[in-house]
């Protein structure tokens, strides 16, 4: 058959119209809420630790989708500002600024490297995420695209628009597990640099099961896409590793009425409790738990600085003068998994991204912006490690590539062949009220991550093959 171009694959879509992945709603997600040998490629390293392009030249073009004026802005802030410090570090130089986190066109020099970004606002939308992505692919023919907080909306960003155009995607913050681990949306062109709700089932269910004395668990999730895979993960987990699921439900995104289903899961014996969903539902959820006295233990993965905000505005106006450390631990508050958190990693790389990080935003590096820092990272990689600047040099070389300059550590991340997932370790860290000293002004939070109790390994976070209908070797 005769080859066509990106731009004529993606033209007969208006014809075609658009047909939604079965099951997968327009709802909006709170998402995004191993080791190996690999050459980094580059031909230059900074004073800091930087690599740079020199030898590569040429322009790649990338496609940014992120949320900038929907619901969850600091998401899309999280993912633009880590993409932008990626680059910043490959090119030992300062990231784009404020101003640039927002819809727009921009080039940054990585060397001899011009990457230009053309930033889209998909306001946290599925399908404005899809329309943007084909209009990305089609009319300004990128080379890649990067990006879609919510999770519905990359898996239609994939079905519609990776599958048509053969253009290369790394999704991200939108961090169900599926995207990676499902047969439906897997893809050998997709690469996921962040982490997933996978990743915190296995180092928190396996936490509890190993090091706590829980034997009964309930699980609560949002009934999207998000909230189902928080649920999913940590219910095979724990089971596989002996611990009981007493109650298991799905409720609204804005679900409020949490003192039934909390003496439900008294009743029902459960010692501790698991909840994945967004700040709409933690917030109430929290105060139900923390008012009504329960003999049960918090579990899950720390959220954003966005919730973390007002959990912790609800945490210090319920616990009173009991708002300290101790206070916290005794609520039974914790601890908790981070996918990634500032103080977490304590490496040349991250000290570096801190630094620019509040530098250039005024704000430590959050949740989602170790896996958007490693995106932009792998792709300079790939393109010095390949000598040459396009979409088929970036594939063939971030297939199984160990991620060189990351915030969690030199060689943090490895993309595993079978899915295109990066792995990397994961930390379980109790909640601390922050201070206004060092890091923590920058930290626009009353609540963080303190010092981790556990670093659980990257292969021990990871979803086994075995454990999956994606496989792509």
């Amino acid at each position: 058959m005769p080859q066509i171009s990106r731009r004529e694959a993606i033209g007969a879509l208006g014809a075609s119209g658009v047909i939604a992945l079965a099951g997968c709603s327009g709802g909006n997600g709170d998402d995004g809420d191993d080791t190996g040998d690999g050459d980094d490629g580059s031909n230059g390293t900074s004073d800091d630790g930087g690599t740079t392009s020199d030898g590569v030249s040429g322009t790649f073009k990338i496609g940014v989708l992120q949320d900038f004026s929907g619901p969850l802005p600091a998401y899309g802030a999280q993912g633009t500002t880590g993409f932008y410090s990626g680059l910043a570090y490959k090119a030992d130089s300062d990231p784009l600024g404020n101003d640039a986190v927002d819809e727009g066109d921009y080039e940054y020099e990585v060397g001899d490297l011009t990457v230009e970004l053309s930033v889209r606002d998909t306001q946290f939308n599925p399908s404005q995420a899809q329309q943007l992505a084909e209009d990305l692919a089609t009319n300004e023919e990128v080379d890649l695209l990067f990006g879609v907080g919510n999770s519905n909306g990359a898996n239609r960003v994939i079905s519609q628009v990776v599958d048509r155009a053969e253009i290369p995607y790394i999704p991200g913050p939108a961090a169900s597990a599926a995207i990676t681990n499902n047969s439906e949306t897997c893809r050998d062109l997709v690469f996921r640099a962040n982490e997933n709700t996978a990743m915190d089932a296995r180092s928190g269910g396996v936490y509890i099961a190993e090091q706590t004395d829980v034997e009964r668990m309930a699980l609560f999730g949002a009934d999207e896409a998000f909230g189902r895979s928080v649920v999913n993960n940590y219910r095979q987990v724990l089971e596989n590793n002996g611990v009981e699921i007493v109650q298991e439900r799905f409720v609204p995104s804005d679900y409020a009425e949490w003192g039934g289903l909390l003496d439900q899961a008294q009743q029902a014996d459960a010692q501790g409790l698991v909840g994945g969903f967004t700040a709409s539902a933690l917030v109430p959820f929290g105060r139900t738990f923390l008012q009504g006295n329960y003999d049960m233990q918090l579990f899950g993965g720390f959220a954003s600085r966005v919730t973390l905000s007002v959990l912790g505005d609800t945490l210090s106006s319920t616990l009173g003068e009991n708002f300290t450390n101790e206070g916290l631990a005794d609520a039974d508050f914790g601890p908790f998994t981070t996918r990634y958190h500032w103080n977490q990693y304590d490496n040349s790389i991250n000290d570096a991204f801190i630094d620019m990080h509040t530098d250039a935003y005024e704000v430590v590096p959050d949740l989602f912006t170790s896996g958007a820092f490693t995106a932009a990272s792998s792709v300079v990689q790939a393109i010095e490690s390949a000598g040459e600047a396009s979409s088929d040099a970036v594939v063939s070389e971030m297939t199984g590539m160990t991620v060189a300059d990351t915030p969690k550590g030199e060689d943090g991340y490895t993309y595993q062949e079978y899915n295109n997932q990066a792995r990397s370790a994961m930390t379980i860290a109790p909640v601390e009220v922050a201070t206004n000293e060092g890091d923590d002004q920058f930290w626009p939070a009353p609540i963080k991550p303190g010092d981790p109790i556990e670093t659980v390994p990257a292969d021990q976070v990871t979803t086994p093959a075995s454990e999956m209908s994606c496989d792509l070797s």
